[in-house]
């Protein structure tokens, strides 16, 4: 029997709307062609979306420790419909919305050919995004997370104007595949190691798998699939080979962005293996912060060696996404906030200058450093947003970046130690380094000769993206409180798992 129930906060599903309206909304589009009014639409459809977001955050209850605004639907039996939301999940829907929004009015200042179908399938990665940060079943999210990628492989090839696109989207596909298999290959194991432990009927559902201790070996092999295969996701050194490819060659900002933007292995990572495999964690998590702490010199040094800004700013996720994972594996409630914020901050600051460098590359039709310089003075709005995203990613005081990564570094130096702490605090110093460098190599650097024509300045919508991004940013680096409190009750839940807490 079909069984149906709401949080009482709410008196429709308001989490399967969030699901359900941009996958309509893109069937509609692609039904209505390439028309003025389906672009309109699109984007109206993407603003809802955000406005149902802010509806989530605004209804739900931050001292509240349980999940809320449950629904479930009994469906084939392993595969049945369970989603609810903790303060981690309005977290990174707000993120989501805000992010695509901001991407769809992007896609029409680009004019990157085909702005329906483009909007499309902006509107179903969205879509099948919000089914990823809201469902219980972990069987459900790697099915799903198959469906998200090749979606993103799709705007990867299809809407690159690189002669190497291809190569870009073998890389990806290739790097994905592997993770999906083998975050496969965990969840199967988790799920039999329930039924075998139980003799319950099969079931990927969190709070059944989280009632249940995997056995100590079995642990550690679920932990190794499942932290490799979001590891591939998020990416982390050293499964990020496909990055800075598909950076250089595939679409310039709307991939990237929904594929970076909200970091979903972080939140698998959270939702997931934590909780479900806390003893595994503890064991390997000196061997995780040890890779990580060499990801973030080893991807700063990348990053000075760099001459396109594109695989610059992948070797910028690379190294600041170090940074996160040392949070997460400090497994101490202060940490595991700041790396939530962190991760929040990284995912919009990266959007930002991943958006920006599309203005650019629209401009010079190049994103080598030498062939750029002297756009301050003609894109001034352009410049200053990218400026202070690359301060976010860094952590500069006044940007929610602050705040994140002196909550990791104080939890993790009482965790692991000054030699460690400093070790990551002195790559982010590093990390300043390049992104101020490439800030001035692009903007501020004279002008290269033989450059022709002027270039042309910031349109009104570029502005509003700008400027949209600029005061989002700011506002949070100097009102954090309710983002804090937002993933504090979560992170002290999970924090209690932990044998040494």
């Amino acid at each position: 029997m079909t069984e149906l129930f709401w949080h009482q906060h709410t008196s429709w599903p308001l989490l399967a709307t969030l699901q359900i309206l941009p996958l309509a909304g893109a069937v509609l589009l692609l039904r209505l062609g390439e028309t003025v009014t389906a672009t309109v639409l699109g984007r109206f459809i993407a603003g809802v979306e955000l406005l149902l977001a802010i509806l989530l955050y605004r209804q739900f209850d931050a001292h509240n420790a349980a999940f809320q605004f449950a629904e479930r639907v009994d469906l084939l039996g392993p595969l049945s419909y369970h989603a609810g939301a903790d303060g981690v999940t309005v977290l990174f829907v707000l993120l989501g919305a805000f992010i695509t929004f901001l991407v769809t009015l992007y896609s029409t200042v680009r004019g990157l050919g085909e702005e329906t179908r483009l909007l499309a399938v902006i509107l179903a990665v969205e879509g099948v995004m919000m089914s990823l940060l809201t469902t219980f079943n972990l069987l459900w999210f790697v099915l799903i997370s198959a469906a998200e990628l090749m979606l993103v492989a799709h705007l990867i090839g299809r809407w690159s104007v690189s002669p190497e696109k291809e190569t870009a989207v073998s890389s990806f596909y290739q790097f994905q595949g592997i993770g999906l298999a083998m975050l496969l290959t965990g969840v199967l194991i988790l799920g039999w190691t329930h039924h075998d432990l139980t003799g319950a009927a099969w079931t990927f559902d969190l709070l059944d798998l989280a009632g249940q201790p995997v056995p100590l070996e079995l642990g550690a092999v679920c932990f190794f699939l499942l932290f490799y295969g979001f590891g591939v996701r998020t990416p982390i050194f050293p499964l990020h080979g496909w990055l800075p490819t598909v950076a250089q060659h595939g679409n310039v900002a709307i991939a990237p962005a929904l594929l970076l933007g909200v970091k979903v292995g972080i939140y698998g990572m959270v939702r997931f293996v934590l909780p479900l495999l806390p003893t595994a964690a503890e064991a390997w998590a000196p061997y995780v912060v040890g890779f990580a702490a060499a990801g973030v010199f080893y991807a700063a040094l990348l990053a000075f060696q760099q001459t396109n800004l594109r695989r610059l700013m992948a070797f910028a996720v690379v190294s600041h996404t170090s940074l996160v994972i040392i949070g997460l594996f400090a497994l101490d409630h202060v940490a595991l906030q700041g790396a939530l914020l962190m991760a929040a901050n990284f995912g919009l600051a990266a959007t930002a200058m991943m958006l920006m460098t599309g203005l650019v590359y629209r401009r010079t039709r190049s994103a080598r450093l030498e062939k750029l310089g002297g756009l301050f003075d003609r894109i001034p709005m352009i410049g200053l947003t990218y400026f202070v995203a690359g301060l976010a990613i860094v952590g500069m005081p006044g940007t929610p970046g602050f705040d994140a990564a002196h909550l990791v570094l104080e939890a993790a130096i009482h965790r692991f130690g000054a030699l460690p702490t400093v070790g990551a605090a002195l790559g982010n110093v590093a990390a300043a380094g390049f992104l101020l460098w490439a800030f001035q190599r692009a903007f501020l650097a004279p002008a290269p000769a033989g450059r022709g024509g002027a270039i042309e300045r910031a349109t009104s919508m570029e502005w509003f993206i700008a400027a949209t991004l600029l005061l989002v940013m700011l506002a949070a680096g100097f009102h954090m409180s309710p983002w804090l409190d937002l993933v504090e009750t979560p992170m002290k839940a999970l924090a209690a798992r932990f044998g040494h807490v």
